[in-house]
């Protein structure tokens, strides 16, 4: 199998617990992958520090990028970046995404991976959607990009907060196209 090279961008919606089981899971499955890029809008660090606690990204080997940076290899097609998983996706961000306004790194490698074909993956988390919300996934879709709403799953009986976060994330991982082990229906 050949290597893949997955952006993780962490934008600003509740939910950094998804994030952060996001970056643990990926640790995991480093021979799968030959490079992982990060960027995190500002709200997104905020939230981390309200939900989480500190930010500390040290203890990831990841090539970690300002929101701003757009010499960031995956702000070009020309990186052949495999996916790009936004997670938690806000509304903004999705916004954003779906009307082609590429003004940070975020939407503008989101942009790039839709122009090229390439597996775009938005972890939507907030609730109730409104119909603007609703139009904005459905643009999105219809451009090939994946909305993967934040929705847990419960049948595998999950203990505690990142347990309930990784059943979204595990999902997120097959939709990406990795192999990781988790709970199978039926298996």
């Amino acid at each position: 199998m050949r290597k893949k090279k997955i952006v993780v961008a962490i934008t600003g919606s509740s939910g950094s617990i998804y994030a952060k089981v996001l970056l643990d899971k990926l640790l995991q499955l480093g021979g799968q992958l030959e490079t992982v890029g990060v960027v995190l809008s500002d709200n997104a660090r905020i939230n981390w520090e309200l939900e989480i606690g500190p930010v500390d990204l040290s203890v990831y080997p990841y090539s970690f990028y300002e929101k701003n940076d757009f010499y960031a290899p995956f702000a070009s097609g020309s990186a052949k970046y495999d996916t790009m998983i936004v997670c938690p996706s806000s509304m903004g961000t999705l916004a954003r995404i779906a009307t082609g306004v590429s003004n940070d790194l975020v939407t503008r490698a989101a942009d790039v991976m839709l122009k090229e074909r390439r597996r775009l993956i938005l972890v939507t988390r907030d609730t109730p959607l409104s119909l603007i919300h609703i139009n904005n996934m459905k643009a999105v879709t219809e451009a090939g990009g994946i909305v993967c709403p934040a929705s847990p799953s419960f049948y595998s009986k999950p203990v505690g907060l990142e347990a309930i976060a990784a059943t979204v994330v595990d999902r997120v991982l097959d939709l990406a196209g990795l192999e990781a082990d988790s709970f199978r229906w039926g298996g």
